[in-house]
């Protein structure tokens, strides 16, 4: 599971107000090379909670980005920002683990990178 997906999903467990971020337990990290396109993060960027992005690339070991987000105008300009975020985004992959729910600690499970949001029958 990358990090682009993480940063989509929450947990909709009947009466949780507030699903997302989901915490992030890693027992397995792969990196896999994917080709940079610049106009598609440029295009993303303003899409991500960065403060979720940023916590979940260094519980993943990666902490090569800032804490707080960047302007976009380092979209522009700066080509090794543009590495990193595409790097952290696209190419770190939880291949085992699990995602919690922030306010019940449900965990979904991760197999083989992809995440179970299934829910239990009463927690529809």
């Amino acid at each position: 599971m990358r990090l682009l997906t993480h940063n989509m999903l929450s947990s909709n467990i009947k009466g949780v107000t507030n699903g997302f971020p989901l915490r992030i337990e890693v027992e397995k990290v792969v990196e896999k090379q994917v080709e940079i396109n610049h106009d598609f993060l440029r295009n993303l960027f303003p899409k991500i909670d960065w403060k979720a992005f940023s916590d979940a690339s260094r519980i993943m070991g990666y902490v090569e980005l800032p804490e707080e987000a960047p302007e976009p105008s380092v979209l522009e300009s700066d080509l090794e920002f543009l590495r990193k975020f595409h790097h952290a985004l696209l190419e770190l992959h939880l291949e085992e683990g699990a995602l919690v729910c922030p306010e019940t600690g449900r965990k979904f499970p991760v197999s083989k990178g992809i995440p179970n949001m299934l829910l239990h029958e009463d927690e529809v």
